[in-house]
């Protein structure tokens, strides 16, 4: 009898202590949501947590495990689904100034539209004040990384960093003088600046981009290989996104056989790189395709500015299915109009199954995967972003699943790709801070954004309505 009260006395300290174990302090935890974690092993958590100390994810798993935490901040998702920040690889975001303009049947608004209104109104106050339009739009709709390609991407990466985005911001260099470089290739020189200044920076990745192999000569795409190679950093092209591509090449830079595509053309030249981001990626074979894997190329597909463009569709779901690393992106604001993911997700699936006729074309969770890891993937940032796992940046959405147009939410990868709009993003959370709380944006003060952007839409407008 004694023994037994011993015992239980026993029982009963080691209980208590237990019970004392001080809690774990940390800054931010997600509780009752559904999570899809996009890991490996598809986990899906129905009533889960998610634990935040300073910018990473520290634990995730069922309720149970909040009561080891004292968060300073809780959010209560309320059985929303939460899921990895998504990724737009393809984007050239100061150009959201001119979106919607020259939308009439145009006959070559390149030429009539976009060119003038680059030539006449393209400045730093302008890509820095339409560069903090789109990062809001970008953040309110869930996308918590964009790649850039533009002019004076410093000033890009200023408003990227003031909304609280990540960005991969490729400085453009082409044979042309443009607004940032008056010579020809002058870009390369303010990309090596452009590199210096940001290269540490939490949220900005700077990244080099030769504009594409028709505007920029084999010598200045490998000397930007060379700068990637020797910055450790991405590097951003147009490729094989129109079908008259070759002839453009061999008419500006330099002769193609008849017998080689333009990959192999990149291949021989010795291009070709895990470096490097490949934009649009239309017109390849399957021997192409195999060289895109072997060289770890990362490749944006971005349905919507093809096919409104009639350049042509991908074969995004041979390769998807070859394991290459493909993603998804918009185009920019005058090629889609649209900047989020949610309506590519669905436009890709549409695009991949017309001509082929083929409903198993791209499933819920393979769209999803493309709109997260698919993004981290191709910019060789799979360890720190992409999924929700221990020890990766704590790069979070939160999407209401009480919508009128989210409900019934049978299969939330479903929701996610077909359903769901931007507006039903509730909170974004990128490096561990929340941007967007409630559908609202924590980190711009939109009225003093606006003082900006108003006149500087007025201005895009008179001068718009010289071109018609």
């Amino acid at each position: 009898m004694k023994s037994i009260i011993i015992y239980c006395l026993l029982l009963t300290s080691i209980s208590s202590a237990q019970n004392k174990t001080p809690l774990i302090s940390v800054d931010l935890m997600i509780t009752h949501a559904q999570i899809l974690t996009m890991n490996k092993n598809k986990k899906v958590y129905e009533d889960g947590v998610i634990v935040v100390k300073e910018n990473q994810i520290i634990a995730i798993g069922d309720k149970n495990i909040s009561s080891k935490y004292k968060a300073k901040k809780i959010i209560d998702a309320d059985g929303d689904i939460a899921m990895p920040g998504m990724i737009n690889l393809h984007n050239h975001i100061p150009m959201v100034a001119f979106r919607g303009l020259g939308e009439n049947g145009v006959d070559n608004r390149l030429f009539k539209f976009f060119f003038p209104l680059e030539k006449k109104l393209l400045s730093r106050d302008l890509i820095r004040i339409a560069s903090r339009q789109a990062a809001m739009e970008l953040a309110l709709s869930g996308v918590t990384m964009v790649a850039d390609m533009y002019y004076h991407e410093d000033e890009v990466a200023k408003s990227v960093a003031e909304v609280g985005i990540r960005g991969v911001l490729g400085e453009t260099v082409m044979q042309f003088p443009v607004v940032d470089a008056p010579e020809p290739y002058g870009g390369f020189a303010y990309a090596k600046k452009f590199i210096a200044e940001w290269k540490n920076h939490p949220l900005i990745t700077p990244a080099i981009a030769p504009h594409a192999t028709y505007t920029v000569t084999p010598e200045w795409l490998l000397k930007s290989k060379a700068l990637a190679e020797k910055e450790n950093i991405p590097m951003l092209v147009h490729i094989a996104e129109s079908a008259g591509e070759k002839k453009l090449i061999s008419e500006r830079i330099n002769p193609i056989t008849d017998d080689k595509s333009i990959i192999e053309y990149l291949k021989d030249m010795g291009f070709l790189s895990d470096k490097l981001l490949a934009a649009h990626v239309i017109f390849l074979d399957k021997n192409d395709m195999k060289i895109l894997k072997k060289y770890g190329v990362g490749i944006s597909h971005n349905p919507k500015a093809n096919s409104r463009a009639g350049t042509g569709i991908s074969p995004s779901w041979k390769m998807y299915k070859m394991n290459l690393d493909i993603g998804l992106g918009t185009d920019g604001p005058m090629s889609s109009n649209q900047m989020d993911i949610f309506n590519v997700m669905s436009y890709a699936a549409s695009v991949a199954r017309l001509p082929s006729k083929d409903q198993a074309r791209f499933t819920p969770y393979e769209l999803v995967d493309m709109a997260t890891m698919g993004g981290a993937r191709a910019l060789d940032m799979e360890d720190a972003i992409g999924s929700l796992e221990v020890g990766k940046k704590a790069d979070i959405i939160i999407v209401d699943t009480d919508a009128a147009n989210t409900q019934p939410n049978y299969d939330p990868y479903a929701t996610i790709a077909f359903a769901a709009y931007p507006q039903n993003v509730t909170h974004t959370i990128v490096d561990g801070k929340v941007i967007v709380e409630n559908g609202e944006l924590t980190t711009i003060d939109i009225k003093e954004h606006n003082k900006q952007w108003i006149p500087l839409t007025k201005k895009v407008a008179e001068f718009a309505k010289t071109l018609e």
